[in-house]
């Protein structure tokens, strides 16, 4: 027992000794009167025997407290361990079990660290000295919680931010890939490598990565979230920037140089040049048409390029690879004289023709004036597609201005240079009507041989608005050739000409002053038009009357009713049989429509009298001023 705890023990042992006069003989034999006092039963008789009592006297005088000097305080203090959870300390390890490991820390308790910490080869022995990570001072069980692990992780997060901070690489191993990129394993910790960060060009297979070593730097360091982001591609970014530096003085205009396909776009081709990247233009791959690099060019394919300019304060080099070859304009004439039959495809179609390469880098055009004798082709897609294969015969060619004229039309016999053999003028023919236009029908005669039935020539007696009135597409016409142009390609046909003009019989049928009944077909502002027999038309025209008057007459009359009238005058060249009308015609007097007809004879026999008015318009065509159909 310490001195502190044997001091109440001593004390009440005093109490209970005999005082200072008795005799040693006296304390040492055993009391037996009732006045002696009696020692409790769990101390020996001879506790206090060697207790001696003494006087003040005999006491030596009390020492005074030296002071210890400042220096030796502090080496005292030292011995203490200051010790705080969260921390990296070092332990001696000191024993160890089939569960734990116990590590003296200098603290009241020894630490423990789980031995699944630990591989078996890599077991600590007793004695070792060891970095740990004080994860408690205390659990619930009151032991001391260490980890050896969590310890050898923050020795390496130091190390990489240091790393990070002085930009220097290291190396670490791929260990597998994940969604963006590869997990990279840097030493207890595994960093984050980005797909995009591998390398300087597009990784087709990441797997090829797999379980290597690669030297890397890290480019993001997140203390918070114990994130790192390491990249592979700044380091070879670095060594190439080098040597794009020394490539790029020694690089010249007219310079040929191989290179590897790096990137494939739109609008060119991206070439490593070994640490200097060139564009390859889509104008410059070749003389011809191109659509897409990727039709001359493929990924990682070894190139023989042309330096044909440079930028050196952009950094940029253009480079062809058409320029390799001559151009192929050189001595066009000599290669296609004119009327050379040449054969290509069709790259290009516009409204007014097609264009076909020749060659690479030469292409003419075949206008589609020059791709059918016969035919009137509007648009090119109507003989032809994209990607075609056409012969065609070399017509012009301007190599300043380097455009090439082709006929196809001109392999074929032109149908037109015998045309007024075989269509006589007055000739009666066969043939199908192809089109109908407002002025006209066209009638197809042969396969490309088309003629023209003029509307003024469909009919003798009916006055033609439209041919659709007569003529229907896809209907078989009997035409008789009226005029026949080879120098202009036009047949002018008549239908009304292959029968008899039926006007000197209709003059004969319709004898002035004579009484004729027809149907109303047409109600016009300046007269009423009327169907009569023969297949005439006759017109009565109204006198001069007020607009009330006549509109007022013509609510009288409807279309489809009959009505009758005397002959006029018949006109053949206006295809119309003037009729009069007395309610209609004249102005509302007593006197007989006989006495009306009489008056219009003597009129017609003396030139000085006045004359019946007929409106012009009427005279013309009396048709009702409707819209022309088209």
């Amino acid at each position: 027992m310490t001195e502190q705890e044997l001091k109440p023990v001593a004390e009440a042992a005093e109490a209970e000794a005999p005082s200072a006069d008795v005799s040693a003989e006296e304390t040492s034999a055993p009391a037996t009167s009732a006045d002696t006092p009696t020692l409790p039963n769990y101390l020996a008789p001879d506790l206090f025997k060697d207790v001696k009592t003494v006087t003040a006297d005999e006491l030596e005088p009390e020492e005074k407290e030296e002071v210890v000097p400042e220096e030796v305080q502090q080496k005292y203090v030292s011995t203490f361990s200051d010790i705080s959870e969260n921390e990296v300390i070092t332990g001696r390890v000191i024993g160890m079990n089939e569960k734990e490991i116990l590590v003296d820390i200098g603290f009241k308790s020894e630490g423990i660290i789980d031995r699944s910490e630990f591989a078996p080869e890599d077991m600590p022995e007793i004695g070792q000295t060891l970095e740990v990570y004080l994860e408690k001072l205390e659990n619930q069980d009151g032991n001391t919680i260490l980890s050896k692990t969590k310890a050898d992780f923050m020795r390496r997060w130091k190390e990489l931010k240091e790393y990070y901070e002085n930009g220097t690489t290291f190396t670490g191993k791929i260990v597998r890939r994940i969604k963006g990129g590869m997990v990279v394993d840097v030493g207890i910790i595994q960093a984050f490598l980005p797909g995009s960060q591998i390398d300087v060009r597009p990784v087709k297979d990441f797997d090829q990565y797999l379980d290597k070593e690669i030297e890397l730097k890290i480019v993001k360091f997140n203390e918070a979230r114990k994130n790192i982001v390491v990249s592979h591609k700044a380091i070879l970014e670095d060594t190439l920037k080098e040597q794009r530096e020394a490539l790029f003085q020694k690089i010249k205009v007219g310079e040929i140089m191989e290179g590897r396909v790096k990137n494939i776009t739109d609008f060119g081709v991206f070439i490593d040049l070994g640490g200097l990247d060139g564009l390859l233009h889509i104008t410059d791959l070749s003389w011809g048409r191109v659509n897409h690099p990727s039709e001359i060019v493929k990924m990682d394919e070894t190139l023989t390029v042309k330096i044909i300019d440079y930028d050196e304060e952009k950094k940029r080099v253009s480079l062809g690879l058409k320029q390799l070859t001559p151009h192929p304009w050189d001595n066009i004439e000599d290669k296609y004289p004119v009327g050379t039959v040449v054969k290509g495809k069709i790259v290009s179609m516009t409204n007014y023709g097609a264009f076909i390469e020749i060659e690479p880098g030469v292409e003419g055009l075949i206008h589609v004036s020059e791709m059918s004798w016969t035919r009137h082709v509007k648009n090119p897609s109507e003989l032809y597609s994209m990607g075609d294969i056409v012969e065609a015969q070399v017509l012009s060619i301007d190599p300043e201005e380097r455009k090439i004229s082709l006929g196809v039309k001109q392999l074929l016999p032109d149908p037109w240079d015998k045309i007024e053999e075989k269509y006589m003028v007055g000739t009666v023919h066969k043939g199908h009507v192809s089109n109908l236009t407002q002025f006209g029908a066209f009638v197809e005669l042969e396969e490309g041989v088309d003629g023209l039935i003029h509307v003024s020539d469909l009919s003798w007696t009916r006055v033609v608005r439209h041919p659709k009135e007569i003529l229907e597409k896809g209907q078989e016409v009997e035409v008789r050739v009226l005029e026949v142009s080879r120098d202009n390609r036009r047949i002018s046909l008549g239908l009304k000409q292959v029968q008899e003009d039926p006007w000197p019989e209709i003059i004969k049928a319709f004898d002035t002053g004579s009484e004729v009944t027809g149907k109303i077909i047409r109600i016009l502002d300046k007269g009423i038009i009327v169907e009569l027999d023969h297949d005439v038309e006759g017109i009565i025209p109204f006198a001069k009357r007020s607009k009330r008057e006549r509109k007022s007459l013509i609510q009288n009359y409807k279309i489809g009713e009959e009505i009758s009238g005397i002959v006029m005058e018949v006109k053949p060249e206006e295809k119309k049989i003037v009729l009069f009308r007395e309610d209609l015609s004249a102005a509302a007097r007593k006197k007989s429509h006989r006495d009306e007809v009489q008056d219009y004879l003597r009129n017609q026999e003396s030139p000085a009298a006045e004359k019946i008015e007929i409106p012009d318009a009427l005279k013309q065509t009396g048709d009702d001023p409707e819209p022309a159909e088209e």
